[in-house]
């Protein structure tokens, strides 16, 4: 709901790039769907390859140092204004509790089940 609050205005409807790719994805084989909560799960395994540790150790793969990064960030496109808000903005999840009230979410998930296409795809709110 967070992601979709900063950049439905930017990009369009959240519901459909989401189901767009979730789409794709079942088509495209080379293409992989990664959830940020699945990366931090990982991360916290230890059960990825040698090159992905060294990675980590170098600091590539922390939030702060892809956030700035300009071939993920977004800063090179000129339709994200960084000054309302920048398209990589915590890297922590389940923050919508700082910006929204248990009703608000409650109104959320009554809309997310009436647009989501696909009922495959299923996000994960909490770790």
């Amino acid at each position: 709901m967070v992601s979709y609050y900063h950049f439905d205005l930017v990009f369009g409807s959240w519901y459909d790039h989401v189901n767009g790719w979730w789409k794709k994805k079942q088509t495209y084989s080379n293409l992989h769907y990664m959830f940020y909560e699945d990366l931090l799960e990982v991360m916290q395994s230890f059960s990825f390859s040698l090159w992905f540790i060294k990675e980590i150790v170098a600091g590539k793969v922390q939030f702060d140092n892809i956030k700035k990064n300009s071939m993920v960030n977004y800063s090179t496109l000129s339709v994200m204004d960084y000054n309302i808000s920048p398209f990589m903005r915590k890297g922590k999840v389940s923050d919508w509790r700082n910006h929204f009230t248990v009703a608000q979410n409650e109104e959320f998930d009554k809309d997310y089940k009436k647009k989501m296409k696909d009922h495959t795809l299923q996000f994960r709110t909490e770790m």
